[in-house]
């Protein structure tokens, strides 16, 4: 029973105030012998509710042991600088983001145009396939991948290149062991 008294009357005497914070908050640190070493304890005392949310980083660190001394009111004035900062920056680039994107939605409503790939021109540029289509495949793609010049509409989906690959393959008449290049 004496010991948990002699711990109170420590823990109120032997207290050293480290600051308090914007919100309120105090704290605490005490040098305290556990197994022989002396050890610094400390600990922060809520304005108000207990809400941890409520301690800002830097202190968050020094009762963590993650700093060795306490931040200054200097220090904690200069780093809210820099998050409101910080805040004003963001305010900024989302302001302008969306000024942006109105223009864009301005512009396309003015021309017709929307933004993005041009569909039949990917579709061109992709080998037919022949066999295993649906119908409803086969009409479709049909009619978004008409082949523009007669010399595209003569070639048979023999001489029709295959996907495109860095790896060297094939045994065909235009094959030559030792000439494949990588891409570059």
């Amino acid at each position: 029973m004496s010991r948990f008294i002699a711990k109170i009357a420590g823990f109120f005497s032997k207290r050293t105030m480290a600051g308090i914070d914007k919100a309120g908050n105090r704290y605490f640190a005490r040098n305290q012998l556990i197994d022989g070493v002396m050890k610094e304890k400390r600990w922060v005392i809520f304005e108000g509710e207990d809400d941890p949310t409520s301690i800002p980083v830097e202190w968050i660190c020094w009762l963590n042991g993650q700093r060795k001394n306490a931040p200054t009111p200097e220090e904690m004035a200069e780093l809210e600088a820099r998050r409101e900062f910080l805040r004003q920056n963001v305010e900024r680039l989302k302001k302008e983001e969306e000024e942006r994107r109105a223009i864009q939605r301005n512009t396309a409503k003015i021309t017709g145009k929307v933004g993005g790939p041009d569909l039949n021109s990917f579709l061109r540029q992709v080998p037919k396939k022949e066999g295993n289509q649906s119908q409803e495949e086969a009409s479709g793609a049909d009619n978004l991948s008409e082949p523009d010049t007669e010399k595209e509409k003569t070639i048979s989906s023999q001489e029709m290149p295959g996907p495109w690959t860095t790896e060297p393959s094939g045994s065909g008449t235009s094959f030559k062991p030792g000439t494949w290049q990588p891409p570059s």
